[in-house]
Order: C-alpha cells, then structure tokens, then sequence
C-alpha cells in the first residue's frame, strides 16, 4: 500500500515558507522536506485541492510549486494517482553499496548507522557559508588548526557549560574518529595499553589498535559504570590512555553523573592516566534534562573530541579536539603528519551552525519522537527483550532472553532491516545477547523494522539458528 503524508502535515511543515515568490518557496521547502526524510521518498504528496486550502493559497501556487518538484527530480506524477516524493536519480543515487548493500527497488531499512538525515538547517547554513567563502580564496586555504572563527565559536560552546577554553586550545579534524586517530598517534607510543569502555563503539577501538595500542576492556553495563572494577584495572595495567563517552555513551545510551566523573577522574590522575573524552552525543538530551559539567572539568589534563556529526549531520565531516596548552604542540606535530587541515566551506558551516546552538533546533524534537515510537515498537513486538529507555543520544541497546544477536542480525537482514549485533561492539568477544537499534529513521520505518525483528526472532525460535559468527558490514556510526 502506498504510504502517504496528509495535508495538514505538510502544511505544518512548510509553515513559514517563503512567499516572494509562493510557488518558488513552497518548492523550496518542499525539497528540504524530501531531502531530509521528513517526507518519505516514494510517499504520495497531498493533492493540489487538499493542499491550497491547507496553506490557504491559490491553486495555482501549489500546481506551480508541484511542477517545479517534477521538474527537479523530487517529485514524480503517476496517471490517475497523484504526485509522489522522489529524488533525482532514484532511490540509488542517496545510497551507499559499502554500507548497506543495493537490493534494486527493495527497501531496505538500514539500522545499522545510528546517523540521521540532515535536519532543515543544514542547506541555508551552506548557502550562507558560500556568501563567506570569497574572502578567504585570496590565502592558501591551508588552516592545519582550524578557521579561527570556528575555534572561537567552540571555544564560547565550552564557555557556555562552565569549561573556559581559549579558542587556541580547539585543534579541528576531519570528524571524530579522526580526532581519536591523531590523540593515539600523539600520545600511545606503540604497545601502549589504552582502557576502553566494553561494550565500544567499534569503529574508534580500529583507530586505537591502528596506532598500534593494546586494548583492554573497562565494564559498562545497561545500568552504567562499574567504578570499582575500572580502578580495579586501572591499577592492574596502568593504561596511558582511557577512551570514554560519558554522554549517552554508545551503545548503552549511559551518562556518567557528576560524581562518577569527579571519581574516575581522581582515579585516573593518580594512575598517571590521560582521559579522552567522546563527547559526540553530548547535545543530544531529548527530555530538557541538564547535563552534568564536561568531563573535563574534574580532570584539566583531558583530551575532549567533539563532532558536528551528530549534533548536526554527519556528511559534515568536522569533528575537534580540546586540549590543555602543553599538549597542542605535539597535537599540531602529528597533525601535519596525516593531513593539513578540513575544508574551509565546511568550516564556515559548522561556525554558523554551532553559533545558533549546540545542536540544529529541529532535530532534538524528531528524534525524540522517533525515539519514543521505537521504544513503544519494541515493547509491544517483543516483550521478552530488555532495554533501559535513554534519556538521550540515538539508539536502544535490547537484551535478548539469550545470546543470540549474531544470528538474529543475519536472519533479519534477510528479511530486510540491519542492525548491529552486540559482538561487533565487543573487543575481546561476548555480547552475543544485545542489538543494538537506533531511532535514526522516521518513525513508521522504526515500525516496520521492529515488525520484522519481531518475525526474525520468531523465525529464530523455531528453527535451527545460523551461524553465529558476526559479519563485517562497514559501521560509520
């Protein structure tokens, strides 16, 4: 059945389009909305009639508004059928073969990427940053730091949360993984012991190994961290390095509270232990809830990373690091040895965005619906999981009745949803009894996709399972 989106959806979402003229803004706003999935491609768009008099405009202005859609691709009319959301190209041309494997017109939903659409300010940040660009075509472009600008709009963002950070202190990096790449090249001689939190984002445990240090695991369960059994091999191994995400930590979705950071960060100094801080999901509180003070703030000596990619969108690809003083020049020494710097569009970009705020205004609102429908999705599909409801960030971490992640993410592959199972998230093995889901499409996708775990998992029941051993799908996120 085709899915379609009613006219006073529309009209909410368009509300405030620009009118000089109608026709041309409400095409405009019309292609931010099927760009970033807040109408759905393939989705039947209102009829001409039903929406003039949602808007209150002429017919002609929305007939108008229409054919320029058709003409640009995001739009497409079918005979006796209506007008339908699309992109120019198809469905293939916003689709990445590394990620997720091309199934032609099949739609698969990909769960495996916790990173979401571009939110409704990305596109005139970018217009307003080209407007910029010129008066700094006349030097060499090379900012190996970063664009003074946009360290001194970080630097105000760690101002605002009660950290005083001099926008000399901001290295800026082509996203956060690379900003983990740069500390353990910096700072890990090779062979060095780095902590990192069990389960893992996976992607930063590679960089770590890649410059050459031996991993070992610090416990995080469901419920948060185990203080105790940190120090405990804190002490054992005396690691030069700790990675942590105390912000809706991925993927538990935990946050340190400000005490267990005070602890830990005692506990770290005594050890001689330097702490690199994720903060990626920082921004993402989706109750109005206040964050406990930055990591940092008990700990002076702490590297922080932090990413637009999250907060904002991830084909931004601007991350940074704040560091103390002593440590920026063999920061900017290992910089040079691995790139020169991030594009300045980029760059002028994310200034604009993060002066308006820590995170794009729209997104906390459509993520934290997305978020409460796929909590609802998997509480009523599969009663038998358990999950500790996030106040933040953007995935479930569900426990299964047993372990069975591995072959349940194979056997829902199949019927058309990935997700990543708990081993993929483990360095040294184990976590073979978690998914985890992120809320990262809208929300009746989140339905469908929890419909079709629900049906894998009852497959699985029934049947011998598959071969536990987890794949190796790219994971960006």
């Amino acid at each position: 059945m085709d899915q379609s989106i009613s006219a006073g959806r529309v009209a909410a979402l368009v509300a405030g389009f620009d009118r000089a003229p109608a026709y041309a803004g409400l095409a405009d706003a019309l292609v931010l909305l099927i760009g970033d999935g807040r109408i759905p491609l393939g989705a039947r768009l209102p009829s001409e009639r039903d929406l003039t008099a949602a808007l209150q405009v002429s017919r002609t202005t929305v007939a108008r508004a229409y054919t320029a859609l058709r003409d640009a691709g995001y739009a497409t009319a079918r005979q006796g059928a209506g007008t339908y959301a699309a992109v120019p190209g198809g469905r293939s041309r916003v689709h990445d073969r590394v990620l997720v494997p091309w199934a032609g017109e099949r739609e698969m939903i990909d769960l495996n990427c916790a990173a979401t659409s571009a939110p409704p300010e990305i596109a005139p940040a970018y217009a307003d940053a080209v407007a910029d660009l010129p008066a700094y075509l006349c030097g060499h472009g090379y900012f190996p730091a970063g664009l003074p600008d946009l360290q001194a709009a970080i630097a105000r963002s760690y101002d605002r949360r009660g950290l005083p950070t001099d926008p000399e202190q901001i290295v800026v990096t082509p996203g956060a993984l690379s900003a983990a790449a740069l500390i353990t090249r910096a700072f890990a001689a090779r062979r060095d012991r780095v902590l990192v939190e069990s389960p893992v984002y996976p992607n930063a445990a590679q960089a770590l190994r890649d410059g050459g240090a031996r991993l070992v695991e610090a416990p995080v369960d469901p419920d948060g961290w185990d203080l105790d059994a940190i120090r405990a091999v804190v002490r054992q191994t005396s690691p030069s390095l700790m990675f942590l995400v105390p912000d809706f930590q991925n993927p538990t979705g935990c946050v340190m509270t400000a005490a267990q950071r005070r602890t830990l960060a005692a506990d770290l100094g005594h050890a001689g232990t330097v702490p690199v801080v994720d903060e990626a999901h920082q921004a993402l509180a989706l109750d109005g809830q206040e964050m406990p003070p930055p990591f940092a703030a008990f700990a002076p000596g702490a590297l922080t990373i932090g990413s637009a990619s999250k907060a904002f969108w991830g084909g931004l690809r601007v991350g940074w690091i704040r560091a103390p003083h002593a440590c920026l020049e063999r920061l900017t020494r290992a910089r040079v040895a691995l790139d020169l710097g991030v594009p300045v569009l980029e760059q002028l970009v994310v200034a604009r965005l993060i002066a308006a705020g820590p995170v794009a205004a729209a997104h906390l609102p459509r993520l934290r619906t997305q978020r409460d429908a796929l909590c609802a999705a998997v509480a009523a599909a599969l009663p038998d999981w358990r999950f500790v409801r996030p106040a933040g960030g953007l995935a479930l971490w569900c426990e299964l009745p047993r372990p069975a992640g591995t072959a349940l993410a194979k056997l829902a592959e199949e019927r058309g949803v990935v997700v990543a199972p708990g081993p993929v998230f483990s360095v040294g093995g184990g976590l073979n009894r978690f998914v985890r889901i992120p809320w990262t499409r809208p929300p009746e996708e989140l339905e469908l996709a929890v419909a079709r775990l629900a049906d894998a998992w009852k497959s699985l029941a029934d049947s011998t399972p598959p071969s536990s051993h987890p794949g190796r799908r790219v994971m960006v996120a």
